[in-house]
Formats: C-alpha cells, structure tokens, sequence
C-alpha cells in the first residue's frame, strides 16, 4: 500500500489557495501511484483559525470547497482536515474534523478526540471533542484516523490531561496503519521529541503511524513540517523536509531505510524556524520588504541576518542612527553587517534631534538631572525615524529586542519596542550567541566584534547591559525556570541561584507584563513564549515565594 502526503503551507481563510495547494498535491501523489492521500490538520482553512470559524460563512465555505475538492478526487480517496459543525445539541458548535473524500463523494467524517488547551492551543473554546474513534477500509485494509493531539501520549505532555488514548483505541478496533493529520507547531528540539513519541505509539500498538505536518508561519507560531512515517517497529520509513513544503507517496510495504536528513543542530532548527516565521508573516500580511535599525549589536545583527535570509537581502533595509553615546566600532559594525549580508544600509545621525528634544522639554524638567528619561528619548526618536521609513516606504518595521531584555523590561515602550514583528523576542540572550556564532559558522557574516564585545545599549556613556542586570548567563537561566518551567523563587533559590538576583528577576518578570502586552507579535520558538500561549493580569498583586 502506498500512502501520499501533502506537507502543504496553509493560509489561514485563504480557501480557494489552499484547495489549490491541496489539489496539486493530491494530483501528484496519484500520478506516483498512491492509494491514499493525506493532508495537515484543518488544511482546508489553515490553523489555527481562531474567532475566524464564528463568522457566518467560515463553515458554509467549508462545505464548498469540500464540493469542489470531491468534484475533483476519484478512485483515490483523500482524507483532509477542515472545520464543520458539531451534531451535539449542546457546548462548543465546531468540530475539527477530517473528510474521506472517494469516487466524487464526502464517504466519512471524522472527529477529533483530544482537545488541546494549554500553552498556544485553545481548542476546547472552539471544537467538540469526538465520543469515539474513526475507521475507515481501503484495498482491504483498516486505517485509523487521528488529528494531531489524538497521537499525544502521556508521557510527551505537560500533565496527565486525558483519558482517552486513541492510538490504543484504534488498535483494539482492528487499525492496521494509524493516520495523522497534524498542525504541530515548532519549537527548539520538537521534531526530534515528535519522532520518538511517534515511535513509541509505532511500537505500544503495533501499528504503523503516518504523520503528515503542516508547515509554514502563521502569526506567533511556525509549523515546521517534518511529517514522518514509521513502521510498526518504530523505524523511519519516510522522513520529510523541515520549514518546507513537500509531497511524497510512501510505500507502506518497504524496509525502513534509516533516513537521517534531520541531523540539523538546534541552532540551525531556530534560524531557519525564524527565517520562515519573518517570511510568511511579511507575505501573508502582504509585505515585501523590511526595515530594521543596526545598532552594531548581537541582536540587530541577527534579526538583520535572518530576514536577509528570509526575504532576500534586495529586500531589507537597515538603518544606523547614532548619538554621541555610540561608539565608532558600533557604526562600523553595522556597515559592515550591511556589506556581508548584501542589505542597504542608511546613516542617520540622531543628535540633533535628541539635543532639539532636550531643549524644548528644558523648561518642563527644569531643576531635574537626566536619568533614564534622556536614555529613553533616544529609543524613541529612533523610533520615530524607523516608524517613519516604514510608512514612507511600505516595508515593515522588524524590533530586535530579545526574550531576555523583554522579560525584564530592558526595553522601551514606543522606542525599540516599535514594529510589526518582534524576531527573536522569543530567543534568550545566550541563545542568539549561539545562533550568531551558527551564522558564521563558514565565513563572517556577523562582525566578530559584534559577537565579541559585551553588549550596551550605548545610551550614556560607556554603559553596559551588566551595570543593570545580573550576568544574561545567571539571568537566563532564572528566566528558564521561572518563565517557562513555572518554579517558584524559593525553588529557584534552592537549585542554587543567589536570592537577592532571583527575586529581582521575578519582581522584573511580573512588573513588566504591562509592556510585554503593547509589544509586537514574536516568533515561537521555546517552549513558552511571552504571546498567546502566556496569560497574566497585569493589575494583580500576587507575589511569587
């Protein structure tokens, strides 16, 4: 038996594109000799769709596109994933569904078992969770259908959140090959964790398990693709591309082959995680260029290298805006970044504006000395430049600022925080080191002094992150367990952090979710990111132990 995967890149409401996409892969996948076809997850609309699937011709859309899709399949089933609505007289009044599709006609539907709701996922707010399993025949075979988390076994979740294990279901039903439909979004070290979880419901039931993931960037979330097949021991049979599309038939009868295309390093697996993230963001939004402010530091020069991968260097723009603060190294830096990555590259002096500013403002602070209000006027007229460019010139503004800096508020509102997307707000501190270094790992494209010299905001003089925040060695590894693992202080305390640091980081953490909820969208790469999948009031007055 040979099994098509259409690992296709969705735009969310895009229907006709995306039945284009679909119908393209299912045409090449019977022209190669497959006996079933497969999609992602709600390929049909995209995910997720969010409030979108209230709107009042979201679902009878559904149904025309599965019209013209079944208009189009014959003999060869194909089984897709869209969004219907729930028989239930009660609760949510969607399903997440998936339709076999035969002979010109809708044969089955199919419902999702297991609704995420933690982290990014929100669907018991959306969907009505299936009472059972679904089967259906073909070529005297039975094949299990599952949706993404139906695959989910306990041990690869956040907490015992299920009953029900419908792998095990299906295979009690008499499933020969477990299917999938899946919208797994990315983060670092996912579609390794992904493949031995698969292996291991492979091996629990016995059962061969095909994989088929959506792939491209939607919003806050990336979905990496990497649909996989394995056989009933837990071998690849098939492994696909990463942060691509893709199309391939799959024997189901052949040896594993130990394909090992996914050796990529984590470093690898974030940048190019990113560069897909910036690329569908712009492109789905209906943006063409970027623009970015150089500073001649690490976070600049890496939001720079990532979008001249993503959108081609023709189409990114960087501009350096110094002060009297800004070193000479600093403006040479980011010429010489400008050069290596091929972008353009603007100076614009910023010190008569800030001298301008200062002065019309003198008789308000009369009596005051500068303070940070001096450091933060200078972020905000480069704001305003970069604000400026980005209207004029219909590009979109990209912020640099790191999960690090966001985290404890070492940014400001209206001045760096400004733009459309937030890069690596996601990436923490030593993390976009290590994916700078992976940047230059053949030649330099990073300026070494970028990499090399200890990071400042260059807002006074000779000042340098550490004079404000603990080393981002300690501080990194106090937001880890204090953001995404959850620990109180008094745990990070005891695993061995000074106390006076932990409880400045988490009074930091919990002072700033003010500005973090006025911040651009930022890519998903951790597994907990400050976004969607990250909800707290900012007026409370809880206090961590």
């Amino acid at each position: 038996m040979k099994i098509g995967l259409c690992q296709i890149n969705p735009i969310i409401g895009d229907f006709a594109g995306n039945a284009a996409k679909i119908l393209a892969g299912y045409r090449q996948c019977v022209e190669e000799g497959a006996d079933l076809v497969i999609t992602p997850e709600l390929a049909t609309c995209g995910y997720p769709p969010r409030d979108l699937i209230y709107r009042s011709r979201f679902v009878p859309r559904t149904h025309e596109i599965l019209a013209e899709l079944a208009a189009e399949v014959g003999s060869v089933p194909l089984l897709v994933g869209h969004v219907d609505l729930s028989d239930a007289e009660t609760g949510p009044r969607h399903i997440n569904a998936a339709s076999l599709i035969r002979d010109h006609r809708i044969e089955h539907r199919f419902q999702k078992c297991l609704l995420p709701t933690y982290d990014v996922f929100d669907e018991a707010r959306y969907f009505q969770p299936s009472d059972g399993v679904g089967l259906f025949e073909i070529g005297g075979h039975l094949i299990g259908v599952t949706i993404c988390e139906d695959i989910w076994t306990e041990a690869y979740l956040p907490a015992k959140l299920y009953v029900k294990n419908p792998p095990s279901a299906l295979a009690a039903a008499g499933a020969e090959i477990i299917v999938n439909l899946s919208a797994s979004p990315f983060h670092a070290g996912k579609p390794a964790e992904r493949l031995t979880m698969l292996a291991d419901v492979a091996r629990r039931t016995r059962c061969p398990v095909v994989y088929c993931n959506a792939v491209g960037g939607n919003d806050q979330l990336v979905f990496d693709g990497h649909s996989v097949v394995v056989d009933a021991h837990g071998e690849p049979l098939a492994k696909m591309a990463g942060f691509r599309e893709e199309t391939r038939v799959v024997n189901m009868d052949a040896p594993a082959n130990g394909e090992d295309a996914w050796e990529a390093c984590e470093e690898e697996e974030i940048f190019e995680a990113l560069s897909l993230g910036v690329r569908d963001y712009l492109g789905k939004c209906g943006f063409k260029t970027a623009v970015i402010g150089l500073s001649g530091g690490i976070d600049s020069a890496l939001t720079a290298a990532v979008a001249a991968h993503a959108l081609g260097p023709e189409n990114v723009t960087g501009i350096t805006m110094p002060t009297e603060f800004s070193s000479e190294g600093s403006v040479a830096d980011s010429l010489a970044l400008a050069k290596h990555l091929g972008i353009t590259c603007h100076q614009v002096p910023i010190q008569n504006i800030f001298e301008s500013v200062k002065t019309e403002l003198r008789p308000i602070f009369d009596g005051r000395p500068e303070d940070v209000t001096e450091e933060n006027m200078q972020a905000r007229i480069r704001g305003l430049l970069l604000m400026s460019t980005s209207n004029k010139m219909g590009n979109l503004l990209l912020t640099t600022g790191n999960k690090s800096e966001l985290a404890v508020g070492y940014c400001t509102i209206y001045g760096d925080m400004c733009g459309g997307l937030a890069v690596i707000s996601d990436l923490p501190k030593i993390r976009v080191y290590e994916v700078s270094r992976w940047v230059n790992r053949e030649r330099e494209i990073i300026p070494w002094n970028t990499i090399d010299k200890p990071p400042s905001a260059e807002l006074r003089p000779d000042q340098k992150d550490q004079d404000s925040l603990p080393p981002y060695e300690i501080l990194d590894a106090i937001l880890e367990r204090y953001v995404e693992r959850h620990w109180s202080t008094n745990e990070i305390i005891a695993d061995g952090y000074e106390e006076d640091i932990v409880r400045w980081v988490a009074r930091a953490v919990d002072i700033n979710e003010w500005k973090r909820q006025q911040a651009a969208p930022g890519i998903r790469v951790t597994t907990k990111a400050f976004g969607m999948g990250r909800r707290f009031p900012i007026a409370q007055r809880y206090q961590e132990r």
